[in-house]
């Protein structure tokens, strides 16, 4: 990511510690990979941040936050992170609200 947005790898490092990105382990090696969908041309989702943040609050780890957003809802309908993508936040940080409850 660092090498497509022209930018020092310690920034995407910050961004995934300041709660802009999440990562999950992938592969026997366990390295860090961002979900595609969390990423556009020029760097994070910005609805993303916030939803993080919500998701946290209800204390989701990051691979449970990851799955949540990437599970389909019948009642979006489809996932939580295509809701995002099509600027529906406040709809999806509601609902992330409602799971700490």
């Amino acid at each position: 990511m660092a090498e497509k947005w022209d930018i020092p790898v310690t920034r995407v490092h910050n961004m995934v510690s300041d709660g802009r990105l999440l990562t999950a382990k992938v592969g026997e090696r366990h390295a860090r990979a961002i979900p595609a969908l969390f990423l556009v041309e020029d760097g994070p989702l910005e609805p993303l941040k916030g939803t993080i943040s919500v998701l946290r609050d209800a204390r989701f780890s990051d691979d449970e936050a990851i799955r949540w957003l990437y599970t389909p809802d019948e009642s979006l309908p489809g996932r939580p992170i295509d809701a995002l993508r099509e600027g529906r936040k406040t709809e999806i940080r509601r609902r992330a609200q409602a799971l700490a409850w």
